[in-house]
């Protein structure tokens, strides 16, 4: 093999060396990106999921409270294929949140089967309806924090306006009269707060009225604003007259001492 030979083999190998390792690093970034789509498919199809479950079950109580004399089979028992799918994939997810995700099926689940029961028996649903209506805002809570939030603890969520919250629950569906005997946006926005996100505006604690008599009156107060505006002379009289007060209350002391002494 003569040397112009030898290097145009070399020269071919070379680049079809380079031409495979180009494909396989291709193919690999293909892979990696259909896997990383197919996550995040995966964990909106979570999402979509656990939004059906909870609105089908929000018509389902209001049926049932419409009407006490549905039978269990207005219950349609919860599925929740996506999660099941997720727990059992190798995908980079926050597995808190899954995990709190799986809680809040469970307890859909039980109060949805404490319900049937009692449909069942003929005997009356208000305490299990009670029961079934609080576990599904506390399903709505979880998946405001899924969705919104990637599963965040809510003490890590930072500060939220609470009309976001609403308005995140009109945009899904969720009506304010759709559970009845309660306003369900406020009582999710609650349950947030009482889980540890910090909504603003807080609510009121005191009324106008109560909160104005809890203030000092600054005019009385030589320390206080209004008092660091008057001259320097005035408040030395104020102050020289406060230190005339505690002197004679002082020397009244001291008499009356003497005067128990002497009798």
């Amino acid at each position: 093999m003569s040397e112009s030979d030898f290097y145009s083999f070399f020269t071919g190998g070379l680049g079809l060396l380079i031409a495979a390792a180009l494909l396989i690093a291709w193919q690999i970034w293909r892979m990696r990106d259909d896997e990383r789509e197919g996550a995040i498919s995966a964990l909106e199809g979570v999402s979509h999921e656990l939004r059906i479950n909870l609105q089908r079950m929000v018509t389902e109580i209001a049926q049932i409270a419409a009407n006490h004399e549905a039978g269990p089979d207005a219950l349609l028992p919860i599925r929740h294929p996506q999660l099941d799918g997720v727990n059992s994939a190798m995908i980079r997810a926050n597995r808190n949140a899954i995990a709190v995700l799986g809680a809040t099926y469970q307890e859909l689940e039980a109060r949805k089967m404490s319900l049937r029961a009692v449909l069942a028996q003929g005997r009356d649903p208000a305490n299990a309806l009670d029961d079934a209506m609080d576990a599904t805002i506390n399903g709505i809570a979880t998946l405001y924090m899924w969705e919104v939030h990637d599963g965040a603890r809510p003490s890590d969520a930072g500060t939220v306006r609470s009309w976001h919250v609403r308005d995140w629950m009109k945009m899904h569906g969720f009506r304010q009269d759709a559970l009845p005997g309660m306003y369900l946006r406020d009582e999710v926005v609650e349950r947030l707060r009482s889980y540890g996100l910090h909504l603003t505006p807080q609510p009121l604690t005191h009324t106008a009225h109560e909160y104005y008599n809890m203030q000092y009156d600054r005019h009385a107060d030589i320390r206080g604003p209004l008092g660091r505006r008057k001259p320097d002379k005035v408040v030395a009289e104020i102050v020289d007259d406060e230190a005339d007060d505690d002197e004679v209350a002082a020397a009244a002391d001291e008499t009356n001492g003497t005067e128990a002494e002497f009798h």
